[in-house]
């Protein structure tokens, strides 16, 4: 009885070791599979519940559909997906920044009168030790650059509040983010009213890997430039347009900054638009005209 009971008790030892070190093994997967998480506020109580009701009520959807604005996986690069009202984006924790932020603008939407929040805050819905904070970027040389425009948030004093949660801005320079891509901005506001509606996705682009890093407590590297792509999808004039402008203090052109989509996609990595239909994605892809859009 004696050797039985010393028996079970070495078997219990060596699966409680073995559980252990598998769990050790699996750390790195653990990280990997958790970038997958797809995180929305509106599936948290505590932020329902300190924020106000939008004036503009968001449409119905099942949670985790794909919308149409939201891009394909990427490849060979750390993603964890966060929705919040008016927007959702697909973070890197490497860099610390978005990889792409996605949206649909409408011309409702797009004609809203709400002021300006101007209370950045660091993403709730982010890992702890990835949630950048305001003080990141203070005397850092770099404006806190929206990558949903605050000025696109109007509509909803929710919405608005959320686009300051710094996963929404990137490091720019002054020239650029108060130049060009404020432009750009509101040649985007126009098209939804003209159009009815729009589908915006835009980022930061990295060239090679001697990017520039400013925060305190973590390393945000600095993007070497930044895109925007636009579709519309009204009938019998279907079209998108790609822009990208470097991150630079010098003064740039805004039909210079227009190329095509698989031009940006092919800068990017990232895969736009897998949500329509292919033959409709191949030739909106394909071809770009300024014109079209004015």
């Amino acid at each position: 009885m004696k050797n039985k009971l010393i028996a079970i008790s070495v078997l219990a030892v060596l699966a409680l070791a073995g559980y252990l070190g598998k769990d050790t093994a699996t750390a790195e997967v653990a990280q990997e599979q958790s970038d997958a998480l797809f995180v929305s506020t509106q599936e948290t109580p505590a932020a329902s519940q300190a924020a106000s009701e939008p004036l503009l009520a968001e449409p119905e959807q099942k949670a985790g559909a794909r919308k149409i604005e939201q891009p394909g996986k990427m490849k060979h690069t750390p993603e964890r997906f966060v929705e919040h009202v008016g927007y959702m984006l697909s973070f890197n924790r490497e860099h610390n920044n978005p990889n792409w932020v996605a949206w649909e603008l409408t011309a409702a939407e797009a004609a809203g009168t709400l002021p300006r929040d101007d209370n950045f805050q660091p993403d709730p819905l982010l890992p702890a030790n990835h949630r950048v904070e305001h003080a990141d970027y203070t005397r850092s040389g770099y404006d806190r650059g929206h990558m949903v425009p605050a000025a696109d948030m109007k509509w909803s004093s929710r919405a608005m509040a959320e686009c300051f949660y710094m996963s929404n801005i990137c490091p720019q320079t002054h020239a650029l983010n108060a130049g060009v891509w404020e432009t750009l901005e509101s040649a985007c506001r126009r098209w939804a009213k003209q159009e009815g509606s729009v589908y915006i996705v835009c980022g930061p682009v990295y060239k090679g890997n001697k990017q520039k890093h400013i925060g305190k407590d973590l390393a945000i590297t600095v993007p070497d430039g930044f895109f925007k792509v636009v579709l519309s999808l009204r009938e019998d004039h279907e079209k998108a347009i790609g822009f990208y402008y470097a991150n630079t203090d010098a003064k740039q052109n805004f039909a210079a900054g227009a190329t095509t989509v698989d031009a940006i996609e092919e800068m990017t990595g990232i895969d736009f638009y897998v949500n329509i239909d292919d033959r409709l994605e191949s030739r909106l892809e394909s071809t770009h005209s300024l014109k079209a859009w004015r």
